[in-house]
């Protein structure tokens, strides 16, 4: 369940930037059933307050999620500037997310949600950074489905525990054949070839 809102996902940033926990959120996720609370770990260009927001957010919900035996999934994002992307566009740099991840892992994250790097022949670093914390590889932009399937792949192979993907699921022409094509890769070792096989021959 995702326990934060912020604002910095538009076009162009507001004058002030925030990262805001909801109310009581560990304890609505157990009335949920919810297998895990979310939380974001925000890395901007030049925006050292709102890094700090997120740490804080992270102390006040890891005690509480402790209390309750509810996991914590933290999702460290490191963003480009807005004015050189427009907006809501992750940096690839595996510079930046190695420390981003680690300090995830430092503030208690039993999960973590990080997004794929430029370079995915070299994620097997993000997974030996979380040392041992189990990493979801996050989905990002809505993509071909050939380059989905190639980057599930290659994050798998270099040791990520899973995926978290929204949109090159749910908006998918067949959400549940893509499903089917990503668990092939995830649990039963399937190539890209073999999951887009099963994926176009069961339309």
């Amino acid at each position: 369940m995702r326990t934060d809102v912020a604002n910095v996902y538009g076009s162009q940033l507001p004058r002030t930037l925030f990262s805001q926990l909801t109310d009581d959120a560990v304890t609505q996720a157990v009335r949920l059933d919810a297998a895990c609370v979310v939380v974001n770990l925000l890395l901007l260009p030049d925006q050292p307050e709102l890094h700090q927001r997120c740490v804080e957010n992270i102390c006040r919900l890891k005690p509480a999620c402790e209390v309750l035996g509810m996991p914590l999934m933290v999702e460290p994002l490191v963003m480009q500037a807005n004015e050189i992307t427009g907006g809501y566009m992750v940096d690839g740099n595996l510079d930046k997310i190695l420390p981003l991840v680690r300090q995830a892992v430092e503030l208690g994250a039993n999960v973590i949600k990080a997004d794929p790097c430029d370079d995915l022949s070299k994620y097997c670093q993000v997974v030996e950074v979380a040392g041992g914390v189990p990493v979801l590889v996050r989905g990002g932009g809505k993509a071909a489905e050939e380059e989905i399937l190639e980057r599930t792949f290659a994050v798998i192979q270099q040791g990520a525990s899973g995926i978290v993907y929204g949109r090159n699921i749910i908006q998918h022409e067949h959400p549940a054949l893509m499903t089917r094509a990503l668990m092939a890769i995830v649990h039963d070792g399937a190539t890209p070839d073999q999951a887009l096989k099963l994926l176009r021959t069961s339309r």
